[in-house]
């Protein structure tokens, strides 16, 4: 799903902060099934529009365009201003052995420019080309179901670089720890890594550069965004107003075709460890009972898959259906996109494709796609407090505070919340879809995420609550248009200030009655079967 907070992408959504709150919790009441199948949805009937071109022929037609723009990564011309070089090295030593991708955020052999200019590197200077994953036993928030995703769509990876003579390599630990001493073991001569604005891969990123010899280059390469973060803007941007012209009037030149990574002709000397796949699963530390679901499948052929069957079914209705809850009308790609398992560049190529046919869904798509997606990398690049009040414009910070202490008209603690056991039919509804599906409808997002303020005791129980929610069922949890999603329903970020009311002050308010003139409630209730609730007063 192309979800979206106000109309922007979440394809990824929230991450914890490195000050992580410590909550006392028991979900052991909470029953979550193991694999979740998505509900079927309404789906409009448009007449003509499926493509008759099978799966396997549309995959085909993508490696086409890419052996027509290139034979290979040496033959195109790498615009560098995707690129920063973080170490102070630039130049591969002559007697190395071997080039790395440290891949992270972007797990996928095709449409990636980090692992293009790793392979441009190992081709030029005639080394082997390996791939490394460094796979850590907790992170943040996240529960089984994000681990089953991610390291399943490893899996296939895995299998893509060994047809391609790459080896493929799962390390265990944070990058920052194991990778440089594995770079010095096996002579590698430079580390191409991913683009990722949150504080802990920054922080991964930064002790890979101390530990690193000072002879090996470390260079970091934005295959996440269409315009790199740090080309689309030098400073954080109020609003999508301020960043929309800054990154369409660089599409030109960066919303490019790719050239294909080719089979890589220098084979390495030494073999990749074995993998035990479902060990890596098994051995996580992690919530076991939010189980991964089976309405997404990890990898990139099931990426595409979901690609065409948007392309073929949905995009007609983007544009005036994206906002109904009832209504099967989004991308649904909001998985393998927060894991890097497609190209937001490569969906966007192929629904640029349609633009003379559906005109208005096509720019509907493209403005959450690439605008407001890549104004949340901005922001939480730019702004160290992205997932805290702190970060919140003066504005916004001022009204939450003035109102902190108005009376709240219900309080829930963060069991009830995460049960779905409120007063409002609707909400619980929601967070049910979350609990079991691992994803929750856009429009729903905002309307749940203001609730949460409207029942916590205060602002920062409000945000720390919604990130804590999402990180942990959402598949595409712990990802910038999350935290920014939790900052604009909450905090106001990249909004205006509205008319003042109790407990939100000047904070953009929604209703129940608003989201039934928007779709049928009761349609979208009954799905989810979330009930009315009982509230009792805390005492």
């Amino acid at each position: 799903m192309l979800g979206k907070w106000r109309g922007f992408v979440v394809v990824n959504k929230f991450v914890k902060s490195a000050h992580r709150f410590c909550l006392v919790r028991n979900f052991n009441t909470l029953k979550m099934a193991s694999a979740a199948k998505k509900p079927k949805l309404f789906q409009p009937s448009i007449s003509g529009s499926e493509s008759k071109i099978s799966i396997d022929d549309f995959m085909k037609s993508l490696q086409a365009k890419r052996d027509e723009t290139a034979k290979s990564i040496l033959e195109y011309k790498f615009n560098k201003k995707r690129l920063r070089i973080i170490s102070q090295e630039q130049t591969v030593p002559d007697d190395c052995e071997g080039i790395v991708y440290w891949m992270s955020r972007d797990s996928r052999v095709q449409d990636n420019w980090a692992f293009l200019f790793a392979q441009k590197l190992a081709l030029k200077n005639e080394v082997p080309l390996h791939v490394c994953f460094c796979l850590i036993a907790k992170y943040l928030d996240a529960s089984v179901r994000q681990f089953d995703f991610l390291i399943k769509g490893l899996k296939t990876v895995a299998a893509q670089c060994k047809e391609l003579d790459i080896s493929f390599h799962l390390l265990e630990g944070d990058g920052g720890d194991v990778l440089p001493q594995w770079v010095i073991d096996h002579k590698i001569g430079a580390v191409v890594c991913d683009f990722n604005p949150l504080r802990t891969p920054l922080g991964w990123l930064e002790k890979a550069k101390k530990g690193l010899k000072k002879d090996v280059p470390l260079i970091q390469v934005d295959a996440h965004n269409i315009v790199p973060c740090w080309v689309a803007s030098d400073k954080q941007e109020y609003s999508a107003r301020t960043i929309r012209n800054k990154i369409n009037s660089k599409l030109d030149e960066y919303l490019t075709q790719f050239p294909p990574v080719i089979k890589h002709p220098y084979k390495s000397k030494f073999k990749p460890d074995p993998i035990d796949w479902d060990q890596a699963i098994e051995s996580r530390e992690a919530d076991k009972s939010v189980g991964p679901v089976d309405w997404a499948t990890p990898g990139y052929h099931a990426a595409v898959k979901m690609l065409k069957s948007f392309l073929d079914k949905r995009l007609a209705i983007f544009a005036t259906k994206r906002n109904d809850p009832t209504l099967d009308a989004l991308s649904n790609l909001s998985p393998w996109f927060h894991f890097g398992q497609i190209s937001v560049q490569r969906v966007a190529l192929c629904v640029q494709e349609y633009k003379k046919k559906y005109t208005e869904s096509v720019n509907a798509f493209l403005e959450e796609a690439i605008v407001r997606r890549e104004l949340a990398d901005n922001f939480c690049f730019y702004n160290e407090h992205y997932d805290s009040v702190k970060g919140a414009h003066s504005w916004a910070a001022k009204t939450l505070d003035d109102h902190r202490k108005d009376k709240r008209s219900h309080i829930y603690t963060l069991d009830e919340l995460a049960q779905a056991k409120t007063h409002d039919d609707l909400w619980n509804s929601a967070q049910i879809q979350l609990n079991t599906e691992g994803k929750m409808h856009g429009f729903l997002r905002m309307y749940w995420a203001k609730k949460i303020l409207e029942w916590t005791p205060s602002p920062e129980d409000a945000l720390k609550y919604a990130i804590y929610l999402n990180d942990h069922y959402s598949i595409d949890g712990r990802d910038p248009s999350g935290y920014v999603g939790c900052m604009w329903s909450i905090c106001g970020t990249h909004d205006q200030g509205w008319a003042e009311r109790a407990v939100f002050g000047k904070i953009r308010y929604m209703n129940y009655e608003g989201c039934k003139r928007k779709f049928t409630v009761p349609a979208f209730v009954a799905r989810y079967g979330g009930k009315v609730h009982k509230y009792v007063p805390k005492k």
